[in-house]
């Protein structure tokens, strides 16, 4: 049985049979947590689709792995506080809505009181 793609044609991609499945396992992870895929895939397991794109040469080992990994700090930074400003906007766009639902409230209290003197 051959598999497809060929550990020659993969390590032509790579330095090492070590970068190969470092590469492969991280791609794997980042196709299971969603990441979009670069093509569409002959396998199902991630593994496999991971090794796909390797030998195709569309996912490749970062020249600055320390840079790369600020990056996605930072990208998750930025996600995160903008989920926080969304909830926080969401926050006030209730207290507003609480506010204004009072004064309604308050106002036909008092017209009702205005009317019945």
């Amino acid at each position: 049985m051959m598999l497809e793609p060929s550990i020659d044609k993969l390590l032509d991609q790579v330095d090492s049979k070590y970068s190969l499945v470092v590469l492969e396992a991280k791609r794997a992870h980042e196709l299971r947590d969603k990441e979009r895929p670069t093509k569409e895939f002959k396998a199902v397991k991630r593994t496999l689709q991971a090794l796909e794109e390797i030998a195709d040469g569309t996912v490749k080992i970062h020249p600055a792995p320390e840079l790369k990994r600020e990056t996605l700090v930072e990208k998750r930074e930025l996600e995160r506080l903008q989920a926080k400003m969304k909830e926080q906007l969401i926050k006030e766009q209730i207290a507003k809505e609480e506010a204004e639902e009072e004064a309604k409230q308050k106002n036909s209290r008092a017209a009702k009181a205005a009317a019945a003197e």
